[in-house]
């Protein structure tokens, strides 16, 4: 999908309900500390509630400057209230790094007719959030919106995809054009599910989600999340996906990439068998799934929230629990083995 500021503004009036379009700073949160104190990054900041929405290269250039910061990430996301929550990521020196793919040079492009359906796909879901009708079905292992018009878009892809597969699995690699790569990314889960064409499309998502640009990784976890959901309910299709490579986006700087890799892992640790990814999550993520599950948004924090509850051993009626009592830390507490308190790390409009 394509993100942008000017996308941030948009998803500001729809929270806003309101003639001001001025978008504003509802929230901030804070994510990927660990020795750096969280008073100095606040400082470089310099951001409160109730502020302008900041430029993100100022805001980040400021926060670069900090000591022992190696990179930020400054991203904004709805909605606090009628404002946006401005999540500000950090990654500190010594901290866990993702390496990414290099940037390719290839001149692979999706056949016209796809491209061009996507583009129009792109659209029509931005009408569809305006209408608030932009749910979607899963169950199929792709999505399928409820809107109409992205419905019928959509359904063209399985068509599309099943044609031109060979190609659409080079372009996510190959090409150069990021455009086309995050469209590529997108359109694999509408690849037809069998021994051969079920590697073409998992293996070219998880390529994806190696991508160094961020709107790529995105649309594959977007991808890879709809294929989870088809797998779980399908499970003669014997889809398997690596968590390696979503352990390591939530320690990303880049808030989407922690969010979607969240919602990716929920769906990846269902049942019996998900013991390996939730080790991983343990091993090399834990600190990350805990400042997450403590965000002040409550739809961003509970995807981490409920991998917290998995990973302390909780069942899945106890994590729901916890979450409608408004009892977070008892799930983090159960985690950790000892009484945390919240970090005060939002600056609320409250």
């Amino acid at each position: 999908m394509r993100y942008s500021w000017a996308l941030f503004f948009i998803s500001a009036s729809f929270c806003a309900g309101q003639t001001d379009l001025t978008p504003r700073v509802g929230a901030v949160e804070i994510y990927g500390e660990r020795k750096v104190p969280i008073l100095k990054i606040e400082k470089a900041l310099n951001i409160k509630a109730g502020d302008v929405l900041p430029s993100r290269e100022d805001a980040e250039d400021r926060i670069n400057k900090v000591p022992n910061i190696l990179a930020s990430r400054v991203e904004a996301a709805c909605c606090s209230g009628k404002d946006m929550i401005l999540y500000v990521g950090v990654e500190e020196r010594d901290a866990p790094h993702m390496e990414f793919h290099p940037v390719p040079g290839g001149v692979a492009t999706l056949a016209p007719t796809l491209m061009a359906n996507y583009r129009r796909f792109l659209d029509e879901v931005e009408d569809s959030m305006r209408a608030k009708n932009a749910d979607e079905d899963l169950t199929n292992g792709y999505s399928l919106m409820a809107d109409p018009d992205c419905r019928i878009l959509q359904k063209s892809f399985l068509e599309g995809v099943e044609e031109d597969l060979p190609n659409v699995a080079k372009v996510v690699r190959d090409a150069a054009d990021t455009e086309q790569r995050a469209a590529a990314a997108y359109l694999l889960q509408y690849a037809p599910r069998g021994p051969r064409t079920t590697t073409v499309m998992t293996d070219g998502i998880q390529w994806a989600l190696q991508d160094d640009d961020d709107t790529v990784r995105e649309s594959a976890m977007n991808s890879l999340r709809a294929v989870l959901v088809g797998a779980k309910l399908h499970p003669e299709q014997a889809i398997r996906f690596e968590p390696t490579w979503l352990v390591s986006l939530m320690n990303s700087v880049v808030w989407s990439d922690r969010f979607h890799a969240s919602q990716a892992l929920v769906t990846l640790t269902e049942g019996s068998s998900s013991q390996e990814a939730l080790d991983m999550l343990r091993a090399r993520a834990l600190p990350s799934v805990i400042e997450m599950a403590r965000w002040h948004d409550l739809k961003h924090a509970l995807p981490s929230f409920i991998l917290a509850g998995r990973l302390a051993g909780l069942d899945e009626s106890q994590i729901k629990q916890a979450w409608v009592s408004e009892d977070r830390e008892s799930v983090l507490q159960a985690l950790t083995g000892k009484r945390g308190k919240s970090k005060a790390k939002s600056l609320t409009s409250e």
